[in-house]
């Protein structure tokens, strides 16, 4: 049995398969750990949402930003941007399925030994306000009042954590840190213009993971989102974007002692918008 945390596929289905080919995966007896952003801009998001669907319990995946816009698009009735590649789950027969299927996973998903998200927390939230807050927003997202709720995450405010904040407001902010963080400020003011590798941003912005006595530093974090970051391995901390779907590599680090890293270069992403 092995569980192998596999960085964002974003359509590139092909390159996914050759890497479970690498690896051996059986669905019967190993688990996959899926970080997020499953579909778009790549040229085969249909398949690999259909394929993640079809493998049940072997696979566990948090969702990732493009996910979530996914979902919006669809059930509020979003813009597509014209970069997405989406056209063929829209247009698909099963599309209500798949949409109904990628709004009951998680945002948070955590064992004995590590933890997954798709960005980042901010510094102010230990394992437990985490949990509660990925519980709360996962549990807005199924409610029957869904709709609601994805007519309300999008924004950037509000960009700082305070206990007094409303309802409405701190599942924004949970949206905007489990989905969107790269950088934040010492104090935790979180910022969504830089995306660049390390050392690219201004002095006063730093990458979550390392501000200063951040309240996570306990929890041993697997996370995605930051394709300019590579693969990064710090104290209890696992960055698996590897740039698939810009002609890197996709990654999967099987979660033995200690961790083992798995790659194949992508071959599909040279063109991002490829249908």
């Amino acid at each position: 049995m092995a569980t192998y945390a596999i960085g964002d596929i974003q359509g590139c289905y092909d390159d996914l398969r050759r890497l479970l080919d690498r690896v051996d995966f059986d669905p019967g007896k190993d688990t996959l750990w899926l970080a997020g952003d499953l579909v778009n801009r790549g040229p085969k998001s249909l398949e690999t949402l259909r394929f993640v669907r079809s493998l049940g319990d072997a696979a566990i995946c948090v969702l990732g930003n493009h996910d979530l816009h996914l979902i919006a698009t669809v059930v509020a009735l979003g813009k597509s941007s014209k970069k997405d590649t989406l056209g063929a789950i829209l247009r698909a027969a099963d599309c209500d399925e798949l949409i109904a299927w990628l709004r009951h996973r998680k945002l948070f998903h955590y064992d004995d030994d590590y933890c997954m998200l798709h960005a980042g927390l901010p510094p102010q939230w230990d394992f437990e306000l985490t949990r509660q807050m990925a519980l709360e927003t996962e549990q807005a997202m199924q409610s029957p009042d869904y709709e609601r709720f994805f007519r309300s995450m999008y924004g950037n405010k509000p960009a700082v954590w305070q206990d007094d904040l409303s309802h409405t407001e701190k599942l924004r902010f949970a949206i905007n840190c489990f989905s969107r963080l790269r950088y934040c400020s010492a104090d935790g003011v979180l910022d969504f213009t830089q995306k660049g590798p390390l050392g690219s941003q201004p002095e006063h912005l730093l990458p979550w993971f390392a501000v200063p006595g951040r309240r996570s530093l306990g929890m041993r974090i697997i996370f995605g989102h930051w394709s300019t970051l590579g693969y990064y391995e710090g104290y209890n901390c696992y960055g698996i974007d590897t740039g698939c779907l810009w002609g890197g590599q996709l990654t999967a680090l099987e979660l033995s002692d200690p961790p083992r890293r798995h790659q194949v270069e992508c071959q599909a992403a040279s063109d991002p918008l490829a249908v």
